[in-house]
């Protein structure tokens, strides 16, 4: 089912079905799984370049080597612009880190709802720690305070897919992804759907009045079911 929420097409399962990352599983293998970089805008290609000089000490030499060649983004097969990857698969601002579950003190105010917030670095605690965890580079110096921008909006907005249809109408679906089975698997758990995990970047990208209405859409189903 499509709902039209003022002017933006919403697939339905964006309200019905559940999903909360939970990255002690995956270790933030979205980072560097698939066949593309994340898709950017022109906007986010420079607030990337910015940046840049922050986040390179933290990159691979391969990552670093692959933009010193083609630059932070390409144009992938269809045309569209996603972020630089490394060995046909690897976001170049991938990093790796041990991470520590339950303390929020790496939290930023204006983080998104999103498992990272549920994880700090540097842990002393063996039995809560996820060891060489893939991070977004640029996200964790967000969450230190040392960069005010945190990352694309794809990214944060994952695993929810924006889409311009030809018509020039907003389009969003909900992207299933095989690494992601555990995330199902917790948001069933915790009872949280798509909609909700992602209730801060959903608000960043189309404004709290739009995902009010959202909400509304999200409880009326409820009652049919």
């Amino acid at each position: 089912m499509i709902l039209d929420i003022d002017n933006i097409l919403v697939s339905s399962d964006i309200l019905t079905e559940y999903f909360a990352c939970d990255l002690a599983k995956c270790k933030g293998r979205c980072c560097i799984e698939g066949d593309a970089g994340a898709p950017v805008t022109l906007d986010e290609i420079a607030e990337i370049e910015d940046n840049l000089d922050k986040v390179w000490p933290h990159l691979s030499a391969s990552a670093q080597s692959v933009i010193d060649q083609q630059g932070v983004a390409y144009n992938d097969p269809e045309g569209e612009l996603v972020t630089s990857i490394v060995n046909g698969k690897d976001c170049v601002f991938t990093c790796y880190d041990d991470i520590k579950i339950g303390d929020n003190s790496d939290k930023s105010e204006n983080s998104d709802n999103s498992e990272y917030s549920e994880y700090s670095e540097d842990s002393d605690s063996s039995d809560k720690t996820v060891k060489n965890c893939c991070l977004c580079a640029y996200e964790r110096l967000f969450r230190q305070g040392k960069t005010g921008w945190c990352k694309p909006m794809s990214c944060a907005l994952y695993p929810i897919r924006v889409k311009t249809l030809s018509n020039n109408i907003t389009a969003i679906n909900y992207h299933r992804w095989e690494i992601c089975r555990d995330a199902v698997e917790k948001g069933r758990r915790e009872g949280i759907k798509v909609y909700q995990f992602l209730r801060e970047p959903l608000i960043r990208r189309f404004g709290k009045e739009w995902y009010d209405q959202l909400e509304i859409a999200a409880a009326e189903m409820q009652k049919m079911q």
